[in-house]
């Protein structure tokens, strides 16, 4: 049996500071309001938020995107001020 090593941008470090941007679902944002905003603020593709979308609403929630705190902290607090229900986890 051979080990195998993580790449050196892979530290375990750097995969332990890893976070999810979870959104949660709410009665108020339209699926074309969390797309548009999905794509604005994560940098998602059409049919990616489109899937995120789906899965936030039949599942009450969808992690968005991965990155460090400090990365996805920015995202989150404009994702708020779009009205929709986010956090870092």
């Amino acid at each position: 049996m051979k080990t195998k090593f993580l790449p050196e941008e892979h530290t375990k470090e750097q995969l332990i500071d890893q976070c999810d941007l979870i959104v949660y679902n709410d009665d108020v944002n339209t699926f074309d309001f969390v797309i548009e905003a999905l794509i604005d603020v994560c940098g998602q593709e059409y049919l990616q938020a489109v899937q995120c979308a789906y899965l936030i609403h039949n599942t009450g929630k969808c992690g968005v995107k991965r990155g460090t705190f400090y990365d996805l902290k920015p995202k989150c607090e404009a994702l708020l001020e779009k009205g929709l229900s986010a956090t870092i986890e």
